[in-house]
Formats: structure tokens, C-alpha cells, sequence
């Protein structure tokens, strides 16, 4: 008996001890929540009792290298209603249908559709949004949204890009700096009942948006206008397809100004010119995409005799060649089976070196490349930045279209120490050409060249990848004054400007399949001659009438740095 006492003794100190230790860890449990997660309970309590709307943050400016701004934006509205709250949904119906000329059945499906908030319209005009919200609608929201603005409209539309309905980039700079430009959006929370309804007379919380960065580029204004003007100009003169302008610092790759013609409207990206209204459909994105494309990046195309700059340079560097080095042109160059004609059928007939730069003369390259040799040309190639992308900063950068080593004989090599058998872009000329005529240094071509805070304060610094004596200083001394004798007296004479120095190449590249009677006219100058600091470039696609670079091209140059360059070189003094 004693025993079995004993026993239930035991049994209730365990089992008190038991609950002692349950209720001390109830207790603590609800110690640690009531106390030590009191803050995050209490957010998610709000979080379930408040409907949250967003607050757009402003986004980044785009900026010229003077200040000028190239993208902005401007207040707009975004119209909702909730669906519980309207006390008179078919004057809501006839309010915003007057208002926004929207149909009433199209909002009256919106209207009566039983959802805690119902997006009606965004980029509604501001003072639309200030009408509908002095109507005093119970249940319609009016809320201040930021939609992009471009003040300059089609204004180097294909290398700022455009943004989307919830204003992220789309192409361009506004999609390359995005994480820059795009900021932090904020919140309204508004405090609602158990069943959703936004409690009368109760305080809103309120969560800033942080505005985005601004992105500081190395376009100029004036120079993009420029540009622009003459590429319009051109093309609609020669009824062209396309004309492009590139203007570049031949020092550190700053790009003043690319143009394209045609360009497109930025505040109204989706509308091809000729239709009337937004259309739809996969032919019609086709077109758009054929609309934003930029050519001087996102297109290859053969250079023709600006690349004659190239096969030169390497024959300088290899010592195979000096400016008094003489050659002979019939009119032609017999490679294994292939009779290879130069532009002048009669030939140039005997002529030196630098004769023969100045006349363009295809059999004076032809042999010049085939002693270079296919190993040493592909390695200039390599040295000067042709084998690979350029890595400026925009999207959809294309490749270089080569031939195989292994597959380069006689006849592709002489084709291709003319600028033929291979494509490049404009853009990936241009920086060879740079590294050339600038003492020997390869850059990397870029827009970006600081971001700021909406204070004005310093967030990145951009900086780029260079790349030193990829060409020694003799050779880039003694190309640039060949071109400088190709502007003064030979093919480049239409390039000339009054009171600079300016040396030059020109092309005239006849289009895939040959004998189409199509080509591409252009024409790379840089000034001044004996001290680079502005290199640009112009390309004509299939101009009617006179083709020639240089008859064509040559002049938009000189036009152009008729207007820039007593601007350029004395800012930069």
C-alpha cells in the first residue's frame, strides 16, 4: 500500500513539473512574440488590413554632355475604380467614358467586375485626372504615375531608347542603365475593414519613391543635330535606304553623335509612319523592330576601300612597303583564275605607294595584301579590334562575318585587302580606323560617362577597357599623312574643310549579289591630320544616281565639320 503511495507521489511531481515547464513555455513563446516579434507582427497585421497602391518613382534623366536634357518625363495619371466602395457605378460609367472617350461597355465590364481595385487607364493626361478627381466619384482612384518624355522626339532615337507602359527600358541607353535610371517606386497604404472597404476618415501611410539616377552621356547636342540634319538631308536627296553619322573622340572613344536616318519617334515608338493606328501582330512587331534597328551597331556590312587604311597599316608595320614603294596598274590584278578589275579600267599605271592610296588603286592593295600574307593580316585583324565586338554600351552589338583561316586562299585575300569577303559594322571600322590615326590605341566606344543621384551627387564614375601600341607611333604618324594626301589631292578632295587639316578615306563598296548595280558610298575623316582629336564616319546605303564615297559620302563630312569643328576644337582647347 505504502508502495503504490509512493508511486502516485512520484507521478504528480512528474506531471506537475511537467505542466510547469508547458506553461513556461507557453508563457515564453508568447513573451517572444508579443515582445521581440511584436514590430514584424504588427506589419503583417497591417499588410492584411491595408490595400497597398504603388507610387511610381521618377525616373532618371538622360543628360548631354553639356547638361541638356535628352529624356525626361512628365505626370501623368492612372485611373482605378473599387469595385465595393462605388455607390453609383453607371455615373462612374458616364464620368470617365466622357472624360477618357472610352467606350461605356468596355468600361462597364471593368466597372461591374468584382475585384479589390481595377485598373481602368494609365497615362491618362494630367489635367484629365485633375477633371475626374473634382468629380468626387466614390470608389475611383486618380493617382499621379510618370510616363517618359523625349523633348527632342525622334532626336538619336536609336541610341537613347524608349521605355514600356511601367517605364522600364526597352532598347537603347534606357535599357543598357537601367538599374541606374529606374529607381525605387514608393507605396500608399490606405487601412480597410475585415471585408476589403478603406476605412472612412482613416490616415494613409504614405512610403517615398526614390527617384533614379541620372545618366550623364558623351552625346553633344549640336553635333547630334547636325548629324541628323545632313543624314536627312542625304538620304532623301540620293532616295536612299538608310544614311548613318557617327562622330567619335579618336582619343578615348566618347561618341559626340550617331545618327541614323531614318530615325523614329520616341514618344510614339509603337507607330510605323504610314499607318494611321497601333496595329498588331507578328508582320507589324517585324517592322518595328526593322524601325528601332540601328545600323551602325547592330548591322555588318562589307567596308570596301576605307579598309584599305587596314591593309596599309600592316604593310607599314611589317616594313613591306614604304610611300616611295612602286607598283604598276594596267586596270587589273590576275589572281590564280580571277582577273580582279580596279575602279579606273584604263589603270593607273605606274605609281608609288602613296600614289596609289591616293588613287584608291585595287591592284596596288591586291599585291600589298597578298605579300602581308593571310597569317599576318588576320593577326591586324586581332590587333585592331575587328575580330570581336566593339563592347560600346547598347544592345544587340553584332559580329564580324569572316572566312576561316584555314579557308582564306589567294583570291579571298586579295578581295579582302580591298574591304571585300567579310563584313563588319560601321561602328567596328570606325574604332580600327581610331586606333590607326591615334598613335596606336584601341578604345572602347561608349555613351555613359558619370550617373548622379537627383542631388546631383556622384553614383558611378564610368570607365572603360583601352588598349596601348597596337600600331607604333611611326606607322600612325605616316597613315595619317597619306590620308592627309588622299583629302588634299586625290579621292578625298570633296572632304576638304577650309582653314583645318583633315586626312580621310573613301569607299564605294558594291552589295551582295555583285553586279546588282547596288552599293554602299562612304567615307571615314578625322581632323585635325596631324593631331587627331575627332574622327566620323558617313555611310550612304544604295544611293540613286552617282554612287561614289567619294562623290557622296565625302561631302556630309565636310559639311559636317564645316559646322563642328570650329565649335569642337575650341572647347576642347
Amino acid at each position: 500500500m505504502k508502495t503504490v503511495k509512493t508511486k502516485q507521489r512520484k507521478l504528480l511531481v512528474i506531471y506537475s513539473f511537467l505542466m510547469i515547464i508547458f506553461f513556461v513555455c507557453i508563457f515564453a513563446r508568447l513573451l517572444y512574440l508579443m515582445v521581440f516579434q511584436s514590430e514584424y507582427y504588427g506589419k503583417r497585421a497591417l499588410e492584411v488590413q491595408e490595400r497597398e497602391r504603388k507610387i511610381k518613382a521618377p525616373r532618371g534623366k538622360i543628360l548631354d554632355r553639356n547638361g541638356k536634357i535628352l529624356a525626361s518625363n512628365e505626370t501623368v495619371c492612372t485611373i482605378s475604380v473599387i469595385y465595393s466602395q462605388m455607390t453609383d457605378k453607371e455615373k462612374v460609367i458616364r464620368v470617365l467614358s466622357e472624360e477618357m472617350e472610352i467606350e461605356e461597355e468596355i468600361l462597364r465590364k471593368k466597372v461591374y467586375k468584382k475585384s479589390l481595385r481595377e485598373k481602368i487607364k494609365s497615362n491618362v493626361p494630367k489635367e484629365v485626372g485633375d477633371r475626374i478627381r473634382t468629380k468626387e466619384l466614390p470608389g475611383v482612384k486618380v493617382d499621379e504615375d510618370y510616363k517618359r518624355y523625349y523633348p527632342y522626339g525622334s532626336l538619336a532615337s536609336k541610341v537613347l531608347g524608349f521605355t514600356g507602359g511601367d517605364n522600364q527600358g526597352i532598347i537603347g541607353l534606357e535599357v543598357q542603365y537601367d538599374s541606374y535610371l529606374k529607381g525605387n517606386d514608393g507605396k500608399i497604404l490606405t487601412p480597410t475593414d475585415s471585408k476589403g472597404i478603406e476605412q472612412e476618415g482613416a490616415l494613409e501611410r504614405r512610403v517615398e519613391p526614390v527617384a533614379g539616377g541620372n545618366l550623364v552621356t558623351s552625346l553633344d547636342w549640336n553635333i547630334q543635330k547636325y548629324a541628323q540634319q545632313i543624314a536627312d538631308y542625304a538620304r532623301e536627296a540620293k532616295e536612299a535606304n538608310y544614311v548613318t553619322i557617327i562622330v567619335m573622340d579618336v582619343r578615348n572613344g566618347e561618341i559626340y553623335a550617331m545618327a541614323n536616318s531614318p530615325e523614329f519617334d520616341l514618344n510614339h515608338p509603337y507607330e510605323l509612319p504610314g499607318y494611321n493606328h497601333r496595329k498588331s501582330g507578328k508582320k507589324y512587331q517585324e517592322m518595328l523592330n526593322k524601325m528601332w534597328r540601328n545600323p551602325c551597331i547592330n548591322d555588318t556590312y562589307e567596308p570596301g576601300s576605307t579598309f584599305k587604311v587596314v591593309t596599309a597599316t600592316a604593310a607599314l608595320e611589317e616594313n613591306l612597303v614604304n610611300l616611295k614603294s612602286r607598283f604598276f596598274c594596267p586596270g587589273y590584278k590576275i589572281v590564280d583564275d580571277r582577273r580582279i578589275k580596279c575602279h579606273k579600267i584604263t589603270g593607273h599605271g605606274s605609281e608609288s605607294f602613296l600614289e596609289g592610296t591616293m588613287n584608291s588603286c585595287n591592284p596596288v592593295f591586291i599585291q600589298v595584301g597578298l605579300e602581308v600574307g593571310t597569317k599576318r593580316f588576320y593577326q591586324y585583324f586581332q590587333k585592331l579590334g575587328l575580330m570581336k565586338k566593339t563592347g560600346i554600351d547598347l544592345p544587340g552589338e553584332a559580329s564580324t562575318i569572316i572566312h576561316p583561316i584555314k579557308k582564306v586562299g589567294n583570291v579571298e585575300l586579295a578581295t579582302m585587302s580591298f574591304g571585300q569577303s567579310f563584313q563588319i559594322t560601321p561602328l567596328q571600322y570606325l574604332v580600327a580606323a581610331s586606333a590607326i590615326v591615334n598613335g596606336g590605341k584601341l578604345v572602347t566606344p561608349h555613351f555613359a560617362v558619370q550617373a548622379k543621384n537627383d542631388k546631383g551627387q556622384l553614383m558611378e564614375q564610368f570607365s572603360y577597357p583601352e588598349k596601348e601600341k597596337v600600331v607604333s607611333k611611326k606607322t600612325s604618324k605616316t597613315v595619317r599623312y597619306m590620308l592627309e594626301q588622299v583629302v588634299a589631292e586625290g579621292t578625298g578632295s570633296k572632304g576638304k574643310v577650309e582653314g583645318f587639316r583633315v586626312g580621310g578615306k573613301t569607299a564605294t563598296s558594291q552589295k551582295l549579289p555583285r553586279g546588282s548595280g547596288k552599293y554602299i558610298a562612304s567615307y571615314m575623316g578625322f581632323a585635325p591630320a596631324n593631331d587627331p582629336k575627332v574622327i566620323a564616319m558617313a555611310i550612304v546605303d544604295e544611293p540613286k544616281g552617282i554612287y561614289y564615297g567619294g562623290q557622296v559620302a565625302a561631302p556630309l563630312i565636310r559639311t559636317l565639320y564645316e559646322n563642328i569643328l570650329p565649335y569642337l576644337l575650341e572647347e576642347q582647347k
